[in-house]
């Protein structure tokens, strides 16, 4: 009977001796509140129970049992207090991939190196390990791939608890004034090799990320452990082949989407209702005291949202696009003021709204005199589109604009100018087409306009710049996997830079057939992996007191911005639609399953009466929405800064609570 049980426990406890050995390094600290923390590497028997290296007895009773799952197994650890403590655990898992060769994948933060980032942002630049705090993270995961080796490694932290604490401190050894269920992830440059590092509670090293631009030093949080009690972590540790970056960030997406099984908000805002409240930002916003009327969305205060004496035409502002919005819903809801508004500001534009070459006027700034004199490929696209949806709407209602198609072609002839040879555009140059910004992030966006002039105006010059822009996005960013600087006020990889590539060949795709077609849509899925993966698949936690929490906000489906700007927003626009429709052509429900989740979650912070979620007036969506240890400038995780943007947010979500726009243009449906 003995010799049986023997048998019995060798054979439990023999996966346990393998996991012993495969290179997995253990550390416990406790502080004890006054005095620096102390460190205790760890060793493990062989039935998974951990020990102090020295011998010496711990405060805590440590278990660790595996479970297998497809591709690896899942690691789970109890920890049991015998005694109070304050305790930070810490693993690494050492991947046995060369550390100077190894692409890095920390969702929705880190792509590659982060080498697009400056060196005052994480990136390679400093340092060549880091440790992340999750929610961070749009998946809680660090992924290293080896492109010699077409070898994946990836460790996800599994938690559905929703905890988070307070502390007086951002830095060095904090201890939690509660409960927490945020812990940390990232890597670690071991004698040339890469080593998966995952805790719990979050820590951040070597620095700490606090506000754009502003590296501050590390943090270590300790969480309190009753006598008697104790905690569960769960972490999947997985292995899978990859041929390149981009299979790499594809299948290791699709891993954690299943994995997380993110579901759309069952009780959010109907479609109606949401725009019957956006549109008030239209009627609030109006400015007309002024040559050019422009609704003001730019540089306002959450409190007041007041006006400002700022128009701008596309990134930030979308002056145009909201009154192509605001005309559309008029008319459909016989709302006369609506309209007549719309068409004051078109009409504005029409007349006052140009400079030299045919472009826009981008930004103006009326009382202080100023305008910009460096313009951007982008916001000329933007507002170019936004005339373009405007043109082909009234075409459809009997109504043309003659002098308003002249100045479009006129436009986009001079984007043919400014073209260059390889297909891509200057992102920043200046009315007499000199060039400030050579750098080609913005391109994506002028494929849009390009598309849809060649389909109003029936100019096949049009289509083939815009082919010209679709080989070179997929030549240098596509092919790649280099997404970046698609955004005017960063210089780093960011999830726009995807979104509109994937969107750009999305267009292309629509008006072509047969092999092109397909090959666009392959393009289009390649790069939607890369902007699906800023989208969060998880709900991070809040304190009470934060108030996105004490709202009850579900993170799920937000985007977070790009490596320099560490905030959720609600940056959609027609990624929505480019997901339904890829989703069918590709055979990838995970698409419209986020598509789904992004519709439903964007919702949740609807300003109206009884409901104003923080911000000073109904309709004003809120924009840079504070999710984690980061703020732009004020008020920090839980709240949003006190200067906001709410014309691109009101434009996004009129985008997404219209579907299919791209397809009814180009398509005729």
């Amino acid at each position: 009977m003995n010799k049986r049980i023997l048998t019995l426990l060798a054979l439990l406890c023999a996966p346990m001796a393998l996991l012993a050995n495969n290179g997995i390094r253990s550390t416990i600290y406790f502080k004890i509140p006054g005095n620096p923390a102390q460190e205790i590497p760890l060793t493990l028997d062989d039935c998974g129970r951990y020990r102090a290296e020295t011998g010496a007895e711990l405060p805590v009773e440590i278990q660790r049992t595996t479970s297998p799952i497809e591709l690896g197994y899942q690691l789970e650890i109890e920890i049991q207090a015998k005694e109070t403590v304050y305790f930070s655990f810490s693993e690494e898992l050492e991947t046995g991939i060369n550390h100077e060769e190894a692409l890095f994948y920390l969702p929705g933060f880190w792509y590659r190196h982060n080498l697009r980032s400056p060196k005052e942002a994480p990136s390679f630049h400093t340092s060549d390990s880091w440790l992340f705090r999750e929610d961070r993270l749009s998946t809680p995961l660090t992924t290293v791939f080896s492109p010699t080796e077409q070898k994946v490694v990836a460790v996800m932290r599994l938690d559905n608890d929703q905890y988070d604490a307070l502390t007086t401190h951002n830095e060095g050894e904090v201890i939690l004034s509660g409960k927490t269920s945020i812990g940390y992830t990232g890597f670690i440059n071991r004698g040339g090799k890469s080593s998966i590092a995952y805790g719990f509670p979050y820590r951040e090293a070597p620095t700490t990320y606090l506000r754009k631009l502003t590296l501050a030093p590390p943090v270590q949080a300790f969480q309190k452990l009753p006598a008697g009690s104790s905690i569960v972590l769960k972490w999947h540790v997985t292995e899978r082949p990859a041929v390149d970056f981009a299979d790499c960030v594809a299948k290791v997406w699709q891993y954690s989407y299943d994995t997380n099984k993110p579901q759309p908000l069952e009780d959010t805002y109907s479609v109606d209702f949401m725009k019957e409240t956006l549109s008030q930002f239209f009627t609030q916003s109006l400015v007309r005291e002024y040559p050019i009327k422009y609704y003001s969305g730019v540089e306002l205060t959450t409190a007041m949202c007041e006006h400002k004496d700022l128009a701008e035409v596309g990134f930030v502002g979308r002056t145009l696009l909201n009154a192509f919005n605001a005309l559309e819903y008029g008319e459909e809801v016989g709302n006369a003021t609506l309209v007549s508004d719309a068409r004051e500001v078109i009409d504005s534009y029409l007349q006052h709204g140009f400079g030299e070459n045919g472009l826009f006027r981008e930004v103006i700034q009326f009382e202080r005199g100023r305008e910009a004199d460096v313009l951007s490929i982008r916001r000329q696209s933007e507002a170019t589109y936004a005339i373009l949806s405007y043109l082909n709407y009234e075409r459809h209602h009997g109504r043309r604009h003659p002098e308003w198609e002249h100045r479009v072609r006129a436009i986009l002839d001079t984007f043919l100018r400014i073209q260059n040879k390889d297909g891509s555009f200057p992102r920043k140059f200046r009315y007499d087409l000199t060039v400030v910004d050579e750098t080609n992030g913005g391109t994506p966006s002028a494929v849009l306009p390009l598309v849809m002039a060649y389909k109003y105006f029936g100019e096949p010059k049009y289509l083939k710049a815009a082919k010209l822009s679709g080989q070179y996005l997929e030549d240098e960013l596509i092919s790649k996997s280099d997404y970046f600087s698609s955004t005017l006020d960063a210089n780093c990889e960011d999830k726009e830079a995807s979104l509109y590539v994937a969107t750009a060949t999305y267009y292309l795709a629509l008006v072509s057939k047969g092999k092109e077609r397909q090959h666009y849509v392959d393009l289009t899925r390649n790069a939607a992996y890369f902007a699906a993966s800023w989208y969060y698949t998880w709900d991070v936690p809040f304190a009470e007191g934060q108030m996105l929490g004490d709202l009850g906000l579900k993170s799920r489906g937000w985007g977070n911005v790009s490596v320099e700007n560490n905030h959720i927003d609600v940056f959609v626009f027609q990624f929505a639609d480019v997901l339904r429709w890829l989703s069918r052509e590709s055979d990838e429900p995970r698409f419209a399953d986020l598509a789904e989740v992004i519709s439903t979650s964007m919702r949740q912070l609807l300003p109206f009466e009884g409901h104003m979620c923080g911000i000073g007036k109904v309709g004003y969506y809120p924009e840079v929405v504070q999710h984690t240890n980061w703020d732009y400038g004020r008020n920090g995780k839980g709240f949003y800064n006190d200067i906001f943007a709410p014309g691109w947010t009101v434009a996004s979500l009129w985008d997404l609570l219209t579907p299919a726009r791209a397809e009814r243009f180009l398509e005729g449906k």
